[in-house]
Parts: structure tokens; C-alpha cells; sequence
């Protein structure tokens, strides 16, 4: 769980029947999949916040069970062994979120484990969820994971929306324009620098995952 984090998010029904959740899952899957799983990985995921329809996903792909973490991840220490950790819409909602990647760095089962991160793209003020304490630029991005001591492997940039959605408004038309997720495959090998942002050049480019498929 997130503590007591007030901008937490309650995961109840109205949650679950969101259309635009049911989307950002089926992409995020599509994500996980890009992954060439290799032999000898620690069988057991850990799922930072609540369980959600994600972490049944996550268990049927890689076929091993997933924790959900139990402590406050602004302030409090993880514990256990992983060999795939996943931060699904979760470090937004954070006030502290270079804690919870350090914590999450400690509990990686070696060099072969991963992190997926699935995060809000920065957008305009108007369009963002009050849930959200921040919303993060790509280069914000880079820069904490960096600092966390991650390496970005992959990356990959989806909309969430369906497409006919988009022409029910204004405010859905800009959300065409400006709304999108990120997506992130971190793995702890070494970094160049934590105290500097990495250059373009240091990054995989980001794909788009469309309706489609990557």
C-alpha cells in the first residue's frame, strides 16, 4: 500500500470499470512481453501498491506469484528478494519517490532482475489528476531514475484512451495532444552518473505502442 498517503488510490469498482485503465493494462502487458525473461531469474515479483488486475496479469506472464508491498513507500524500508518488481501508476501518487526507488533497488534479486515503471507523462495543469502530487517530463524521469542508481533498458510512450473517445469534447481532443504514459524497463546495472541527467544519446529512444500492437 501507499500508507497514509492522501492521494493515494482507492481500488474499488469504479476504478476497475474505468475504460482508459482497462487500456493502459492491455499496453502495459504488450510492454512486459518485449522482455526476454532470462534463465536462473529469481521466481517471485513484488507489485509496489495495492493489487490491482495489473498484478494477475504480471503472475499469468511470468508465471510466479507477486507480493504487494505492505509499507508506507514514502517513508518505510522493503524487504524480501525479487526477480521482477513492478511501480504501475504508483510513483506519481508518491511525495517521496527517490525513496521507494532506492528501497526497491535493495530488494532486486541481481543484475538480471528488472523494474517496470508505468507513469503519467507531464501534462497540462488542466488535464492532470488531483490524485497526482507530480507529473514527470521524460527528462525528470531519466534524471530520478538515474539518481536512483537505474538504468533505462527500454522505454515506450502509449495513450490510454480509445480512439473515438478523443472526439467527444474539448477537453478529450487536447487529451490527444498532451496525454500519454510512460512505460520503463529499469534494470540496476551500472549507471554513468546519479548525479547527472543521462544525454539522448545514453537512452534507448522511446516507441510508441499503438491499438495495434509495439
Amino acid at each position: 500500500m501507499i500508507g497514509k498517503n492522501p492521494l493515494r488510490t482507492r481500488i474499488d469498482g469504479r476504478y476497475l470499470a474505468e475504460a482508459a485503465h482497462r487500456v493502459r493494462w492491455r499496453k502495459s502487458v504488450r510492454f512486459l512481453e518485449g522482455w526476454d525473461v532470462p534463465a536462473g531469474l529469481h521466481q517471485r515479483g513484488l507489485d509496489l501498491g495495492d493489487r490491482t488486475p495489473m498484478t494477475g496479469f504480471a503472475e499469468e506472464l511470468f508465471g510466479f506469484p507477486f507480493d504487494s508491498s505492505a509499507v508506507d513507500l514514502d517513508l518505510e524500508a522493503l524487504s524480501g528478494r525479487y526477480g521482477v518488481v513492478c511501480a504501475f501508476e504508483v510513483l506519481e501518487h508518491l511525495f517521496n519517490p527517490l525513496h521507494a526507488l532506492l528501497e526497491v533497488r535493495k530488494v532486486m534479486a541481481g543484475p538480471a532482475a528488472r523494474l517496470f515503471v508505468s507513469m503519467p507523462l507531464a501534462k497540462p495543469e488542466a488535464l492532470r489528476s488531483p490524485e497526482h502530487f507530480h507529473e514527470m517530463s521524460r527528462r525528470e524521469a531519466l534524471a530520478l531514475f538515474a539518481r536512483a542508481g537505474f538504468r533505462v533498458e527500454r522505454s515506450a510512450l502509449v495513450r490510454i484512451r480509445r480512439p473515438l473517445f478523443y472526439l467527444t469534447g474539448m477537453k478529450p481532443l487536447f487529451r490527444f495532444f498532451f496525454e500519454r504514459v510512460q512505460l520503463f524497463e529499469l534494470s540496476t546495472a551500472e549507471v554513468q552518473s546519479t548525479a547527472e541527467v543521462p544525454s539522448t544519446a545514453e537512452v534507448p529512444p522511446a516507441t510508441e505502442i499503438g491499438e495495434g500492437g509495439a
